[in-house]
Parts: structure tokens; sequence; C-alpha cells
């Protein structure tokens, strides 16, 4: 149970959005430039650092939601994701995309927690200016999601089922939708 009242059959941050609709193009036009472009990330790689950042921050609603996007743009499946948010080094991922990772990890404990040897690391690994920041930027984003949702006792009721026809929706569709 919300610790507000959120208007009813609203899931997750839609319903967040209604109950606040004075920040609602903001957040949405924030999420939509940051998630969907092809620009440096991926599509595929923007959702698999926003569900590996909710996993870290235990905030399950976007850890499944936006896991299951991360699947529909990468071709991956459940046991995929499960591996990556177990230990990622140990996955097929890209050097880069490891290293970004972990710039990522050390983002959600705090910005000041990125060295410049990561910096570095990512740069020999491939990672250009425009993915180390937004990999930083996609991290922030998703501690912010992850403790509005959470902070405001947000539950999901949803199985994987609905995660997955909502997460084909976004991929399809984006967030302005």
């Amino acid at each position: 149970m919300a610790h507000i009242h959120l208007p009813e059959n609203l899931p997750g941050m839609h319903g967040l959005l209604a109950f606040r609709p004075a920040v609602a193009p903001a957040i949405t036009a924030l999420t939509q430039a940051l998630l969907c472009t092809d620009e440096g990330l991926s599509r595929g790689e923007r959702e698999l650092i926003g569900a590996y950042v909710s996993a870290l921050n235990d905030c399950l609603i976007c850890r499944n939601v936006h896991g299951a996007v991360a699947q529909c743009h990468l071709g991956v499946d459940d046991t995929f994701m499960e591996k990556v948010q177990a230990d990622f080094l140990q996955t097929d991922l890209s050097n880069k995309m490891k290293a970004l990772l972990r710039i990522a990890e050390s983002v959600q404990r705090g910005g000041a927690m990125v060295t410049p040897e990561q910096i570095m690391h990512a740069r020999e690994m491939g990672a250009g200016d425009l993915e180390i920041h937004d990999t930083v930027l996609i991290t922030g984003l998703f501690c912010l999601f992850n403790r509005y949702i959470d902070g405001l006792g947000i539950a999901s009721d949803d199985t994987a089922e609905t995660f997955r026809a909502r997460a084909k929706r976004i991929a399809e569709q984006g967030y302005g939708a």
C-alpha cells in the first residue's frame, strides 16, 4: 500500500506522475531523451544500466520493468539478466559495458566514488565521453526513480507476464506513449 493516496489502476511510476502532473512532462521527457536513443550506448545498454542500478538499490519494480525492456532490445532472456545482476563480470558483455557498469556501481554508492582509474579503464575499453556521461546520468536518474518509488511505498502486483507486456510496449513506443 502506497504511503499516499494515488489514482487507482496506474502501476509504478504512472500513478506517481498522475498524482503530480506538474512534474510528469519533465520526468517523461528526460526519461525518453536518455533511454530512447542509440546515440553512444544502445537502448538495450541504457536499459541494462537502469535495471542493474535498480537491482543494486533493491527496487524490484524498476529492476523488473527495465530488465524486461533491456531483454526486448538486447534479445536476451531472464537467465542472462540474472547473471548480469549477480556478477556481470562473468557474462559475455563487452569489456566496455563491464567498465561502464563498474562506473554505475560507484555512482550508485555516491558520485564521488567514481575514480579516475575507472574512467581511464572505460576509455581504454572503448567508451567515449558521451557513453561515460550517459552512464553516470542514467545511474543518477535511476537512483532518483528507485528512491521515489520505494520512498512512497509503491508496490506492484505485476507478474512476469505483465512486466513483459509493459516492457514490449515501452520498447516499441518509448516512455511518452
